[in-house]
């Protein structure tokens, strides 16, 4: 097990040659070529930018990934949706979205913070050259006269047919859920094949979230 060290090249090394946890790579920058590289061999970055000079790249050898026509749609969540409280967009705010993963739940105020500026300006980078994008949630608002508030959403890479989400966030309860389901119902829609979740959690689990191994993964963004 190893962990290399980028330069100025572009390059990534063999991610069965790197740590269990699945960190294979330090260094580098955290260009739109270098990222369009990482994710197009199954790599990202994720680091604290308070702890850590340098981007961390992981690349786990065990996917946890959900394919769009498997998204678990729970009882509550359908009620919810029956309910058009809330209205559903996708790019119409990318900025708002990155800067309420980044802030939400007073996030950005912990030590192990990961998406600080450089982390920001880079996806607004990847998404003004139309390689990244947001699904926003918006509480609709019974006055007319006052516009829509921004209340959760995501944001990720857009690859192909490949989705690879980077975070969420809800300030009303569910709001990620809606987020999350209206992109794999869009993905389905539109012959999308894989959301790239990264790493495991309760909440995509509960979702339709399963391991597949690496190889399956490259082979399913390698298809078209």
């Amino acid at each position: 097990m190893a962990i290399f060290q980028l330069d100025d090249e572009l390059w990534f090394p063999d991610p069965h040659l790197g740590e269990e946890d699945g960190l294979v790579a330090v260094g580098g920058d955290l260009s739109v070529d270098r990222l369009l590289l990482a994710y197009f061999h199954g790599f990202f970055p994720w680091f604290s930018y308070r702890r850590e000079d340098e981007p961390l790249w992981y690349c786990p050898l065990r996917r946890f990934v959900i394919f769009p026509s498997e998204i678990h749609v729970s009882h509550s969540m359908q009620q919810l949706i029956k309910k058009n409280r809330y209205m559903l967009t996708i790019n119409h705010d990318f900025e708002g979205v990155i800067r309420g993963c980044a802030t939400a739940q007073n996030r950005d105020s912990e030590a192990g913070a990961w998406l600080g500026p450089n982390m920001i300006e880079a996806y607004m980078e990847l998404h003004r050259q139309g390689f990244a994008a947001s699904v926003e949630v918006w509480e609709r608002n019974e006055n007319e006269k006052q516009s829509e508030k921004l209340v959760g959403g995501l944001y990720g890479v857009s690859l192909g047919p490949s989705f690879f989400g980077e975070s969420m966030f809800s300030q009303v309860p569910n709001a990620s859920k809606l987020a999350l389901i209206h992109l794999a119902r869009t993905m389905e829609s539109l012959g999308g094949k894989l959301i790239d979740c990264q790493f495991e959690t309760p909440h995509l689990r509960s979702m339709g979230a399963r391991y597949i191994s690496y190889e399956d993964y490259m082979s399913l963004l390698n298809s078209r």
